[in-house]
């Protein structure tokens, strides 16, 4: 906490008479993460339930017309988790909509933000204790207990949220203000120019790039990632940019297993009737935890080499085999992959199985021993932070997003600089320019990797002069 946040938080404890009492059970390096998740804003201690009581009138005593809130819980397991919401207590009997709400959990370092479904209401104004959707409730029965009833209203895992802990050992909430002491304009941590001269500068980048070598025609990308990561809209969001609409080629979704059965080869022409771009994305079948489903490590080195056909149906129980006429060639340099792009979804990053992630290194490994060139998607960033979801020009102020990218460096063992944020369409029906600006950004970064990569494979006579 900034010195002058530490001032004005002591002068009003000494105005309310709360000095000794109210300290914060918030560390400072956590309290810096759940601002990450709020952007530029203050957190003022006004009820703390071990002093005040866990009785719904002591809540609602303290924390009643304060505007935004953060409620914030501790357990005897170690788990900080809670919820936030942009509306007033104020015992209405009314149910509230609130867009902003959502609900969060701290496991050591990274926080995990659950936002509000889509047509939910955000919680019962009532004169009881605190709950969001009605689906969890805090202080249950003017207890230190936490309360799951079920519901919609948020994709809630008790285990994953509070690990099944139903006691509370504290429970903290604070009035959230908008930062006086902070420019609105904090210095990002990537610089991005969020203009349409940006977005045509790099369209016509990509539109004229020509690979490194003269026998590779059009680069070739392969998109790996779990099941719903969105290897699929990545495509169908880059063909969209290009063809001026959004567009739905590549059969995408949000299924349970993968959507993706076959090997595709996806050209992207430069609007309709326009001539191939320099590129093909390839997409492949969603990873899976268990082995034995899903794409497994020998397919993926098939492909890496070339031998795949397009349209290639997998089949999650026996490998590809190559044709023996195929392998008795080595396939040609057009054939192979040229740069892996692996997808990762923002909200799902800390929710990693430990197979998930083997499986991701034991890829890894493989990419490597080729020499190819590597990247990170990370997906949905919207998603994963409210500050982003409100204004995706937040996307580098967002210290929240930040230690995301640092998450996924860490857990797949890439540089930072090689992990791009980007969102995806899914549910929008006009293009926007600042999802195109870092969807073309993270192409043409693909497109400079895979130059990297063909300039260490191929001879100079084979360059172009």
């Amino acid at each position: 906490m900034n010195s002058k946040l530490k001032e004005k938080l002591h002068k009003r404890q000494v105005r309310d008479g709360t000095m000794e009492s109210l300290t914060s059970s918030l560390s400072e390096e956590k309290r810096e993460r759940l601002c990450g998740l709020l952007g530029n804003v203050e957190l003022t201690l006004l009820y703390k339930a071990s002093v005040h009581g866990y009785q719904a009138s002591a809540f609602h005593q303290r924390c009643d017309r304060q505007g935004p809130t953060l409620l914030v819980a501790y357990n005897p397991s170690g788990y900080i988790f809670g919820g936030y919401t942009s509306v007033d207590y104020a015992q209405s009997g009314q149910n509230v909509t609130d867009e902003d709400t959502f609900l969060f959990s701290i496991q050591g370092k990274i926080p995990v933000c659950i936002k509000i479904n889509s047509g939910h209401k955000a919680r019962y104004d009532d004169a009881g204790g605190p709950n969001f959707g009605q689906q969890l409730y805090f202080c249950y029965s003017n207890q230190p207990v936490v309360y799951h009833q079920g519901g919609n209203a948020f994709s809630l895992n008790a285990a994953t949220m509070y690990g099944n802990d139903t006691q509370m050992i504290e429970c903290e909430v604070y009035k959230v203000e908008q930062s006086s002491q902070v420019s609105t304009e904090e210095k990002p941590w990537r610089n991005v120019l969020w203009t349409t001269e940006r977005r045509a500068e790099l369209m016509e980048m990509i539109r004229s790039h020509k690979p490194l070598m003269t026998s590779v025609s059009r680069v070739r990308i392969l998109m790996i990632g779990p099941v719903g990561a969105g290897k699929s809209s990545f495509f169908n969001s880059i063909n969209s940019i290009f063809m001026g609409r959004i567009t739905s080629k590549a059969i995408s979704g949000s299924a349970g297993t993968s959507l993706t059965t076959q090997f595709r080869t996806y050209p992207v022409k430069d609007g309709r009737g326009g001539k191939p771009l320099p590129f093909v994305l390839c997409d492949t079948m969603g990873l899976e935890e268990q082995s034995g489903t899903a794409l497994d490590i020998e397919d993926i080195s098939s492909i890496l080499q070339g031998h795949v056909p397009d349209r290639y149906k997998f089949n999650p129980t026996a490998p590809f085999q190559p044709e023996e006429q195929k392998m008795s060639r080595p396939a040609s340099l057009q054939e192979k992959i040229h740069c892996v792009a692996y997808v990762i979804d923002a909200t799902k990053i800390s929710l990693m199985s430990d197979k998930l992630q083997e499986k991701l290194a034991s890829i890894r490994r493989k990419v490597n021993s080729l020499g190819i060139a590597q990247i990170v998607l990370m997906t949905k960033v919207d998603e994963a932070c409210p500050l982003v979801e409100k204004d995706l020009q937040s996307l580098y102020v967002s210290s929240y997003i930040k230690s995301k990218v640092q998450e996924v460096s860490s857990r797949l063992g890439v540089p930072v600089s090689c992990v791009l944020p980007v969102k995806n369409y899914s549910q929008e029906l006009e293009l926007e320019l600042n999802c195109d600006v870092l969807l073309l950004t993270a192409l043409q970064q693909m497109l400079n990797f895979a130059d990297d990569y063909l300039d260490d494979v191929c001879p100079m006579e084979d360059k172009p002069k």
